[in-house]
């Protein structure tokens, strides 16, 4: 039998994700070992399984710091029994006061969040209770963050000086380096770090995402956050061959039609899987070889395959996403998988944001 194979397969709607917990466990193990069993050094991202349950396998081996993107990210690693949740998107509008709001019903946990500007640090400080904040950083990403230098010194002076909020540290994201080669990605990544060092004093420095994760993992003085590591995907397996995470999850599919010579239709169109990247970089079916993605309509993907006579409807296939964090994000679903059999079912946050 191979390892994703499913005793009770019948009992498994699709298209659905499957979560197998013995490598869920192995990739948690995995990554507390990748820091010599520190967990303190670890801060990972939940955006990826916007799972309770999940948060709850990571909490119940030590690690209880969490970064989230969303407030209802953040809840939920609160209610896993986090520690520590640091929202790491700066809030606008009604997120500043629905982060407060959080502070109150979960006082056993400490809530943090990014800030880049004088103003969002203002308008924290007039909360109450308020969160402790980062500094946000831009080292190179351009996404987000303040760029070192005066303005980098002005800010973390203005909250010091001029509110009342505890600046615990630096957030120093690194999302852009993503090189399959690992000595071209350590160079980049810290030289990215380079441009922040005179700023780090005694603060908590918190960088990088999974990509780099085997660099900043050797830097004691660094909070890592992976997020992805915890159920790995065909993207990163491909791009990071020096990790030894496995894949956790992958998605079942069945055949619906056999609509020509050499087609099959089966149940995985882009409603069900990410479709960001190129049609040939959606996912990969681990037990159908010589095959080929022509299409994906919002429930259909049709393939080209070489040996239609031996597919009947009905069969099933079992594919991992190239990019599993927004493929979670369109199920509501795990099918929990233990010793190779459907046992339960772990509900996800999906698109609530």
């Amino acid at each position: 039998m191979n390892w994703y194979e499913i005793k009770n397969s019948a009992e498994v709607d699709s298209p659905s994700l499957i979560l197998f917990e013995e490598r869920l466990q192995s990739n948690i193990q995995q990554m507390i070992a990748e820091v010599n069993g520190d967990t303190n050094r670890l801060m990972p991202h939940v955006k990826t399984n916007k799972c309770q349950k999940v948060i709850e396998a990571m909490v119940q081996q030590g690690i209880t710091r969490f970064k989230a993107a969303t407030i209802v990210e953040t809840e939920l690693a609160a209610k896993a029994g986090a520690k520590t949740v640091l929202l790491a998107h700066q809030p606008v509008g009604p997120k500043i006061e629905k982060l407060s709001k959080l502070i109150l019903q979960y006082p056993q946990t400490q809530f943090s969040t990014l800030v880049d500007n004088s103003k969002t640090a203002q308008l924290l400080h007039q909360t109450n209770p308020r969160p402790s904040v980062y500094i946000d950083v831009n080292n190179g990403m351009n996404r987000s963050g303040i760029k070192p230098g005066k303005g980098l010194t002005n800010l973390i002076e203005f909250i010091q000086n001029e509110t009342d909020l505890e600046l615990k540290g630096l957030h120093v994201y690194d999302g852009h380096l993503h090189q399959s080669d690992l000595e071209i990605r350590k160079n980049e990544a810290q030289k990215g770090l380079e441009k922040v060092e005179d700023f780090f004093g005694d603060f908590e420095i918190i960088a990088g995402g999974t990509p780099t994760f085997s660099v900043h993992k050797n830097n004691k003085r660094l909070i890592c956050s992976p997020g992805t590591s915890v159920f790995h995907d065909w993207g990163y397996g491909e791009m990071l061959k020096e990790q030894n995470f496995e894949p956790a999850v992958l998605l079942l599919t069945r055949v619906i039609s056999k609509p020509t010579e050499g087609i099959v239709t089966i149940d995985l169109g882009h409603k069900a899987v990410a479709a960001e990247n190129p049609i040939d970089r959606r996912f990969k079916i681990l037990n159908l070889e010589h095959y080929e993605l022509l299409s994906q309509s919002e429930e259909h993907g049709v393939l080209k395959v070489n040996n239609w006579d031996e597919i009947e409807v009905g069969d099933m296939f079992f594919a991992i996403p190239y990019h599993i964090c927004p493929t979670v994000n369109l199920h509501h679903q795990f099918g929990v998988i233990r010793q190779n059999s459907l046992t339960e079912y772990w509900p996800t946050m999906a698109a609530t944001r």
